[in-house]
């Protein structure tokens, strides 16, 4: 009785805020079009499709397992999971500085909120779309879950790190959210989502290492087909980053709050 008397009610109100703001967004974002949640499954169904159509008709077998499809969803579904995280971490206090005034709703109550809703929905989706071309895969494909469930981890921890930095970004430099559009435009081919990392010439391979995107992409196919054991996946480096990014963004996101509250 002692603990609960003297625990921070802080802690339930945050909490309380998060799940408030992440159902504001669930309203918003999926609760006004008439597919709902639909819709979000509609963009990497085709995607991954029209992937599996092209290389079906140039290869013979994609370079892991008998299923272009479920090779082309190991990569592009972690790789989306970072790249839309990324994006509604960085429009988190955009999207919610109206609500910033009211004194329980600070900028990492926001990022919490619409990093948390969009993890579970990509995370769901994936789960979704593997699990089911597992179950039609031609071929035994062993799922390991821990596996699996870290490669999810990376990229959501690189997702809501760097989207955390840009959300600073994106405000403080106005031409800095058109050039990020422009380097995100080649990271679905140097992501190795269409390839083995391992199977790149030595020179690419030392170059593409610091991507921390292929760390993820491979981690995700270890998980997922059972002779694959890539040697090059560093989680302390995807981490390094992860946390650095995330660090810097809170450092200049409190440093500027006033600034970024009433401008």
């Amino acid at each position: 009785m002692t603990a609960l008397r003297t625990a921070d009610p802080t802690r339930f109100k945050m909490g309380r805020t998060v799940v408030a703001l992440m159902l504001r967004e669930m309203s918003s974002t999926y609760g006004r079009s008439k597919g709902g949640y639909v819709w979000a499954l509609v963009e990497p169904i085709s995607g991954i499709a029209f992937l599996t159509i092209v290389f079906s008709l140039a290869l013979r077998s994609p370079s892991l397992g008998d299923s272009f499809a479920l090779y082309y969803a190991t990569g592009m579904l972690p790789l989306g999971l970072f790249r839309q995280l990324s994006a509604k971490t960085a429009g988190a206090i955009k999207y919610s500085k109206p609500l910033l005034g009211y004194p329980r709703v600070t900028f990492v109550d926001t990022i919490l909120a619409r990093a948390l809703l969009n993890s579970l929905t990509n995370i769901l989706i994936s789960v979704m779309l593997i699990g089911g071309m597992v179950l039609i895969s031609p071929s035994f494909v062993f799922l390991n879950i821990p596996e699996m469930g870290l490669s999810f981890l990376m990229a959501m921890s690189l997702g809501a790190g760097i989207g955390t930095l840009n959300c600073f970004l994106f405000w403080r430099f106005d031409w800095w959210q058109s050039l990020w559009k422009v380097l995100m435009r080649p990271l679905f081919i140097i992501s190795g989502v269409l390839y083995n990392f391992d199977d790149l010439p030595v020179f690419a391979q030392d170059i593409l290492w610091w991507n921390p995107i292929v760390h993820v992409v491979g981690q995700m196919r270890m998980g997922v087909y059972a002779t694959y054991e890539p040697t090059y996946i560093s989680y302390i480096f995807v981490f390094a980053v992860a946390l650095a990014t995330m660090s810097l963004g809170l450092t200049l996101l409190n440093r500027y709050h006033d600034d970024i509250l009433y401008q």
